[in-house]
């Protein structure tokens, strides 16, 4: 079965266009992946509930990363990473074997967590003002996004309800490694 995977990721016809044509600023990888489902869902080769918004952090919040996940209708999942030497789009058993390795080693507090959300969801609700990105003094860390902050009719910032591993906050779904392994992987889990 394994010899399939690359004939059928091959076959795969990506969701978005050239990693070196999205729009991409370092540093702002919520952003980047909201780029990423608008262009989805104003392109409409695929279902938006096909995609999916996923974060990455841990309990102590400690730091953050977002990438969208593909689950295509023919069963295989593909991660989308703009910050990554690995392939763009990455089948996604490829990605988390290469990406994630083990949380065995980590302390607890520490390990990996994935809130997952739909792309729809991740569209209508997810808004930041970038104030996180600036320093005390008001200067900024990173040159910002050269479009408007991202918005909504209830709120200019809820980034922090996204980073959130706390299942009772914000949207979609939080995961362990293991779980979100479980739930988007191939059978070779």
């Amino acid at each position: 079965m394994e010899e399939d995977v690359p004939a059928a990721a091959s076959r795969y016809q990506p969701a978005s266009p050239p990693r070196d044509s999205c729009a991409y600023s370092s540093c702002y990888c919520e952003e980047n992946v909201w780029k990423l489902c608008e262009y989805i869902k104003n392109r409409d080769q695929y279902p938006l509930e096909e995609c999916f918004a996923v974060f990455i952090s841990n309990e102590r919040k400690m730091d953050y990363h977002v990438v969208l996940l593909h689950v295509s209708s023919d069963g295989q999942s593909f991660i989308y990473d703009l910050d990554t030497v690995l392939p763009f789009p990455c089948p996604f058993d490829t990605y988390v074997e290469d990406a994630f390795k083990s949380d065995d080693d980590i302390h607890p507090q520490f390990r990996r967590k994935f809130r997952v959300i739909r792309a729809d969801l991740y569209l209508k609700h997810f808004a930041s003002d970038r104030s996180h990105m600036k320093d005390s003094s008001g200067n900024w860390r990173e040159p910002p996004p050269p479009y408007p902050c991202i918005e909504t009719g209830d709120s200019k910032m809820n980034l922090n309800d996204f980073i959130s591993m706390n299942p009772a906050v914000g949207w979609g779904a939080v995961y362990t490694l293991s779980e979100f392994v479980h739930r988007f992987g191939s059978e070779h889990y």
